[in-house]
């Protein structure tokens, strides 16, 4: 499952689409809408996700091929796009395996790759009444 959708994100399809009876873990990852923006600490009431779908899905394929022969891990990512609220998911990530330490640094992988790799934009909407477009980074 490789998907960009404008719904929320089902986190029990997520998982049902990579978990086997081979798999002895399954580790999810949620990206949330938080209240303050990464870097400065402005006051965040919603965010607008918009993305090219064309070259969006077929990064986030490469990113899932990839960690499936890097980790030995069935992945599977959906990114929302519009606009969300405060708490609500921007982006899930599901990583299978026979071990849970392979199925973590898979799942690290691809948000990380994610967020390197993927043309998805995100627009920060202030209480102050401001926007401002933000660049995705890698924040541990």
């Amino acid at each position: 499952m490789i998907a960009i959708v404008e719904e929320p994100i089902a986190l029990d399809r997520l998982v049902a689409a990579v978990r086997t009876d081979t798999c002895g873990a399954v580790v999810t990852f949620l990206g949330v809408v938080r209240a303050t923006s990464a870097g400065d600490e402005r006051p965040v009431d919603g965010l607008t996700y918009e993305a090219y779908p064309a070259m969006a899905l077929a990064e986030m394929r490469a990113i899932a091929t990839e960690a499936q022969a890097q980790f030995a891990a069935a992945i599977a990512i959906v990114h929302r796009t519009g606009a969300l609220a405060l708490g609500e998911a921007s982006v899930g990530i599901a990583a299978a395996s026979a071990h849970r330490g392979v199925a973590f640094d898979a799942c690290e992988f691809v948000i990380d790759q994610l967020k390197l790799r993927v043309p998805v934009w995100k627009k920060e909407h202030y209480v102050d009444g401001d926007e401002a477009w933000r660049a995705n980074t890698i924040a541990r």
